[in-house]
C-alpha cells in the first residue's frame, strides 16, 4: 500500500471529485472547504474596503480566492495558482427530448475534446445547475446532481459493424443521443425529472446548464493500489491541490510573505473565451480591486504584479506504454515520479527558465520530485491557461501538471503520490518559505 500521507491526500481528492460532477459543483466544493477554513465570500456589490484574511469570489463555474495577511502592504506581490474547473463531456441541448425507432433519447452536444468511444456503454447521470424564478424577477440558481444510471450511449454490436476494431470513428452527429426509456419522445420529460430531483417546480425553471457524468465512483487501481482512476482528473486534481495549498498557506504557523491566490477558471477545454474563462478580465479585476480595497494606488498595483509569480496547473501526459513513439524520446514522465514542468518553445506553455527555477526550488524545499515534459516535435502540442494568464497580467508563469493516461477520457488515471506532491509544492510557493 502507499504511504499514509499520499493516501490521505488522494482519499480526500476522490471525495472532492465524487462531489463535483460539473464546474458549478467544483466551485461549490471548493467554497465549502474554504469557508470551513475561515474564508468568507465577497459579492461584487459588497464594499471590499479593508478586507483581509481569507476571501473568495465565485461566479458560475469560476472561483477566485486569496488570503491577505494582517498588515500586508498594498503592494505585496501575488503568488497565483491557475487551474480550470471544466472537463470534456456531453452537455444537454436546450430542446433535449428526442428519440427514434421506439426509443426515448436525450439530445446532447459535445463539449471539448471528447474521445467519444470512452463514453459508450457507461451508466450516466445528470448534473449541473438550474436557473429558476426568483424574487423581484432576479433568477436564482440551484445545483442538481443525479447519481443514478439514467442514460447510456449504446455501442453498435460488432455483428452489425465488423469494422469497429479498425479505427472507424464514431459518427458525431447521428449516434451520440443517449437512450433512457422506451416509447415516443415526451416533451418536457427531462425537465420534470431533473426539477423533481432538485426539489423544484418545473414551471419555475427558466434555463439550465446540464451535462452527463459517469456515475462509477473514483477509486484506486493496480497491484499495490498505486494509481488513481476517476472521471475529471483533468483538471480537478489541480483544483483540489490549489485549494489544499491555499488553506494550508492561510492556516499555517507562519503568515505567508505574499498574497496567495487560487484562480479556478471555467471553459478552458473550449478556449477560455467567456466571462468566467482565463481570457476574461475576471482575475485582473478582482486582484486590482483587492489592492485598491486596501488603500493601494496604481503604483501599488503595478508593484504587486511586478513581483508576482503564477503556476498554471493542468494535467500532463505520462508516456503511454503502447504508444511510446508518440512521445519525445528523452522526456517520458511516469506516474508517481512527481509533477511535470511543461515546456513548449512556441509558447503553447508559458514556461521559461525563470519559472523552472522558481518551481524546482520550491520542489526541493517541499521534498517533492518533479519531471520535465516536452511534446514530440512531430505531434501538435496542447495548451493551458498559462499563456493566457501570462499575456493578460504580464507575470512570470510556469506550466506544470500531474502526469496521467487517458486524458479527456470518461475515466482517467494518474499516480497516487503525485497529487500530494503537487499540493506540497504549491503550498511552498504560496507561503514563500
Amino acid at each position: 500500500m502507499t504511504p499514509a500521507p499520499h493516501r490521505s491526500h488522494t482519499d480526500d481528492l476522490l471525495s472532492f471529485i465524487a462531489a463535483s460532477p460539473s464546474p458549478y459543483h467544483v466551485v461549490a466544493s471548493a467554497a465549502q472547504r474554504l469557508e470551513k477554513a475561515g474564508f468568507r465570500e465577497l459579492r461584487g456589490t459588497d464594499d471590499w474596503t479593508g478586507a483581509t484574511g481569507g476571501l473568495f469570489v465565485s461566479r458560475a463555474g469560476a472561483l477566485i480566492a486569496w488570503y491577505v495577511p494582517e498588515d500586508a502592504p498594498a503592494h505585496t506581490p501575488f503568488r497565483i495558482v491557475g487551474t480550470h474547473t471544466d472537463s470534456p463531456n456531453l452537455r444537454i441541448k436546450p430542446a433535449p427530448d428526442t428519440g427514434t425507432s421506439g426509443w426515448r433519447q436525450i439530445g446532447v452536444e459535445i463539449y471539448g475534446g471528447v474521445p467519444l468511444n470512452t463514453w459508450l456503454d457507461r451508466d450516466l447521470g445528470i448534473s449541473g445547475r438550474l436557473a429558476l424564478r426568483g424574487p423581484d424577477g432576479v433568477p436564482r440558481n440551484r445545483l442538481v446532481q443525479i447519481d443514478e444510471p439514467l442514460l447510456r450511449v449504446p455501442q453498435l454490436a460488432i455483428h452489425l459493424d465488423r469494422s469497429v476494431n479498425e479505427g472507424v470513428a464514431l459518427d458525431r452527429q447521428r449516434h451520440i443521443a443517449p437512450i433512457w426509456a422506451l416509447g415516443d419522445p415526451r416533451e418536457g420529460e427531462l425537465l420534470r425529472r431533473v426539477a423533481a430531483a432538485a426539489g423544484e417546480d418545473p414551471a419555475d425553471v427558466l434555463g439550465w446548464d446540464l451535462m452527463l457524468h459517469d456515475i462509477q465512483p473514483p477509486g484506486y487501481l493496480g497491484v499495490d493500489r498505486e494509481f488513481v482512476v476517476a472521471s475529471r482528473l483533468d483538471n480537478q486534481v489541480s483544483v483540489h491541490a490549489g485549494v489544499t495549498a491555499l488553506v494550508d498557506a492561510a492556516t499555517g504557523a507562519s503568515q505567508p510573505g505574499f498574497i496567495p491566490v487560487l484562480a479556478a477558471f471555467d471553459h478552458e477545454e473550449v478556449g477560455s473565451g467567456s466571462e468566467t474563462g482565463a481570457q476574461s478580465p475576471l482575475l485582473e479585476r478582482i486582484l486590482s480591486r483587492s489592492v485598491s480595497a486596501r488603500g493601494g494606488s496604481d503604483e501599488d498595483w503595478s508593484r504587486a504584479l511586478a513581483g508576482a509569480f503564477c503556476v498554471s496547473a493542468d494535467m500532463a501526459h505520462a508516456v503511454h506504454p503502447n504508444y511510446s513513439e508518440r512521445h519525445d524520446p528523452d522526456h517520458r514522465p511516469l506516474p508517481n515520479g512527481g509533477p511535470t514542468i511543461k515546456v513548449n518553445v512556441n509558447q503553447r506553455y508559458a514556461t521559461d527558465s525563470t519559472g523552472i527555477a522558481m518551481f524546482t526550488a520550491a520542489a526541493e524545499r517541499a521534498g517533492a520530485p518533479w519531471q520535465p515534459f516536452v511534446s514530440n516535435n512531430a505531434m501538435p502540442c496542447g495548451t493551458s491557461i498559462g499563456p493566457l494568464t501570462a499575456a493578460r497580467l504580464g507575470v512570470t508563469t510556469v506550466d506544470v501538471g500531474v502526469p496521467g493516461l487517458s486524458m479527456h477520457s470518461a475515466r482517467e488515471l494518474c499516480g497516487v503520490r503525485d497529487p500530494g506532491h503537487l499540493a506540497a509544492i504549491l503550498t511552498t510557493i504560496m507561503v514563500g518559505d
